[in-house]
């Protein structure tokens, strides 16, 4: 990530870059969907000047108990995209979610856009190929996506820029993307009174995620940052999913300045060993990997999941 000679992060600053020349420019509009089922965030960012739009982490309704899945989240989005007469560009994953289930291919259909995701998907598909016991049939090579981004990969909504960072920990794959002056941040960082994500699932590390984080909070203290999720802090009576690099620098009780990696580690570690695994992280992480679709029908015609006994 960081520039050994230079001391600094060139696609950070690349970043910085982008939010910074977004003060002078005509905002963005952006329409944001809380589904409560999952404390997920779904947002839509688009361009007044040409309604091109993008959709980040989308959500398909899923019951567990009955193993029935629906669109009513998804359809709210449709109906805010078709109501606001945008183009949808972009179907943007910030990772392979293990909390809820991507509706990107139920949306392609219906309004367009190419679905991407970072690149080290291929390092989730290769672990959970495993761990599901998936066969020959399971592409393993990102093919379920139309783009995979590399750190730093240049890209736009309309005519504003954008550049994709890797900030992995809470998984291998998690990107951020910056767009004009607001970051979709994924799992990577909670309202500040909330803290961090966890980083204990496959793949996952502590560790790098304090060094993602840190990476993040190198942009502009006005840089807008749009989060995935919110639980509600203790104390707090109403769900929000929107702070600043200012905000969460001064006062995100897990990693505000001042905390180092050390302190951040054995805290995250510790917290970790506490928490159950996510409810729907079995399902969603069979469906995510492969870019939001389900497997394939067996030969009665029926798709199926699998519950693995013991693995995680």
């Amino acid at each position: 990530m960081a520039d050994p000679v230079a001391g600094r992060d060139p696609i950070a600053a690349q970043a910085a870059d982008i939010v910074e020349a977004a003060a002078g420019a005509s905002p963005a509009r952006i329409r944001s969907f809380f589904d409560e089922a999952t404390f997920t965030v779904t947002h839509v960012i688009s361009d007044p000047a040409t309604g091109k739009a993008a959709i980040i982490d989308s959500v398909l309704d899923f019951d567990p108990a009955s193993g029935r899945t629906s669109y009513g989240s998804a359809d709210q989005v449709i109906d805010y995209v078709r109501e606001a007469g945008l183009e949808v560009e972009w179907l943007l994953e910030t990772h392979a979610h293990a909390d809820h289930l991507s509706a990107a291919p139920y949306l392609q259909e219906k309004l367009g856009g190419t679905l991407a995701i970072g690149r080290h998907i291929l390092t989730v598909q290769q672990v959970f190929g495993k761990i599901f016991n998936e066969g020959t049939q399971f592409a393993r090579d990102g093919s379920q996506f139309d783009r995979l981004f590399d750190d730093g990969d240049r890209f736009s909504v309309g005519s504003i820029p954008a550049i994709a960072l890797h900030v992995p920990g809470h998984t291998p794959a998690d990107m951020a993307y910056v767009i004009g002056n607001h970051a979709f941040i994924g799992d990577t960082l909670f309202m500040p009174d909330y803290g961090t994500a966890r980083a204990d699932f496959p793949g996952g590390d502590a560790g790098t995620l304090f060094r993602s984080i840190r990476r993040l909070l190198t942009l502009p203290d006005e840089t807008r940052l749009h989060l995935c999720h919110d639980y509600k802090a203790p104390g707090r009576d109403h769900y929000a999913w929107e702070t600043s690099v200012g905000e969460e620098r001064k006062g995100n009780i897990h990693v505000h300045d001042g905390v180092g990696e050390g302190e951040f580690v054995s805290m995250r570690e510790a917290r970790d060993a506490t928490l159950g695994m996510p409810r729907l992280i079995l399902p969603s992480i069979q469906v995510n990997m492969r870019g939001g679709h389900l497997p394939e029908p067996e030969e009665n015609g029926t798709r199926y999941l699998k519950l693995p006994l013991n693995m995680l």
